[in-house]
């Protein structure tokens, strides 16, 4: 039992520092060793927890999704007017903190690596659709309460979750140094449009 207890405490010290050295040094660089230097431990504990790397790195995309899926960023329980609900979630999902949820390049590399390994691929599909199934019941909510006109929540959603998803594209290729938010709530602004006139 102490070695099952020990092991559910050691492995998120041990997948957060895989999620720091990831930052620092890239997929290429992100070594055991690495990992296990930065909190201290000896590599052969990284292989006693998860077996192999393919194992950290699966539980570690796990993690990720646990961070998106955080009730506290998206809980608008409190927010009792359908139009104010509809406007803080739109705030949220177009903020450089909701962006910044996963650092972008570590969410990207686990994005190569989905295109590669099918477990990956999996776990990203349940991801994105965790995310489009749940702006889709609030989008659903919304258009019941006469705040957007929306035919196709599902399709709408995806709409959304692309269009979330290309604003690090932007920030990345095409921005030239302008802040993440200028872009953001130009997007912002396009959808709030799209979805008041029932254009999706």
């Amino acid at each position: 039992m102490r070695k099952n207890k020990n092991a559910a405490l050691r492995k998120p010290d041990i997948l957060e520092s895989y999620y720091q050295v990831l930052i620092q040094e890239g997929l290429e660089g992100a070594s055991i060793g690495k990992i296990a230097d930065l909190i201290g431990i000896h590599p052969s504990l990284i292989i006693h927890y998860f077996k192999n790397k393919e194992n950290l790195k699966l539980e570690l995309v796990d993690l990720l999704i646990e961070k998106y899926e955080s009730p506290a960023m998206l809980d608008f329980d409190h927010i009792g007017d359908a139009e104010a609900h509809f406007n803080a979630l739109m705030d949220v999902i177009f903020s450089l903190k909701w962006s910044r949820t996963v650092e972008p390049s570590v969410h990207f590399a686990f994005f190569y690596l989905s295109l590669r390994d099918e477990k990956i691929l999996d776990r990203f599909k349940v991801m994105f659709k965790w995310l489009r199934d749940y702006l889709s019941r609030k989008l659903a909510y919304f258009d019941r309460a006469g705040v957007v006109r929306v035919d196709n929540p599902d399709r709408a959603a995806e709409y959304i979750v692309t269009m979330m998803e290309g604003l690090e594209f932007h920030n990345q290729f095409l921005a030239d140094g302008e802040p993440f938010e200028a872009f953001s709530q130009i997007a912002k602004k396009s959808l709030i449009s799209v979805l008041k006139n029932g254009d999706l």
